[in-house]
């Protein structure tokens, strides 16, 4: 039996765990943690000029979801600002609710739709979003 939540593309990316470590000089470091299954996730990031990301990295320990996850924004995050990451989580919390679409370059996120039928797993997915969130609220006054 296998169950489609955990289809190859899913532990491909999970595997390929894109930006995956710290960045040796970050301006912002943020972390979050899901307290149902243990899930934790710390994130670095180093905006440029403007306010958007310029680096990212992230260390998981944490299922293949929250991992898939990070890896997704590992690949995309650089050249997003604040208001486009928050817009991503709003766009893929509707998309575990079975609404809206997702906006490229984080399209990819759909590969994680089928946890949409498992609520418990949608703070798995929304993890390295928030931490990256977190992250960016660093240096504000």
């Amino acid at each position: 039996m296998s169950d489609p939540l955990y289809g190859k593309p899913l532990l491909r990316l999970a595997a390929d765990a894109v930006g995956a470590g710290r960045l040796a000089e970050f301006d912002g470091e943020g972390s979050a943690y899901n307290p149902a299954c243990g899930d934790r996730i710390r994130v670095t990031i180093r905006r440029d000029a403007n306010g958007r990301i310029a680096a990212m990295a992230h260390e998981a320990q944490a299922c293949v979801l929250t991992q898939a996850s990070a890896s997704i924004l590992g690949s995309h995050a650089v050249g997003a600002d604040e208001t486009k990451l928050r817009d991503l989580r709003d766009e893929v919390l509707a998309m575990l609710r079975g609404e809206g679409a997702l906006s490229p370059p984080f399209d990819g996120y759909a590969v994680l739709k089928p946890a949409a039928i498992h609520r418990n797993r949608h703070a798995c997915v929304l993890l390295p979003i928030d931490a990256i969130l977190n992250a960016l609220e660093q240096g504000k006054d």
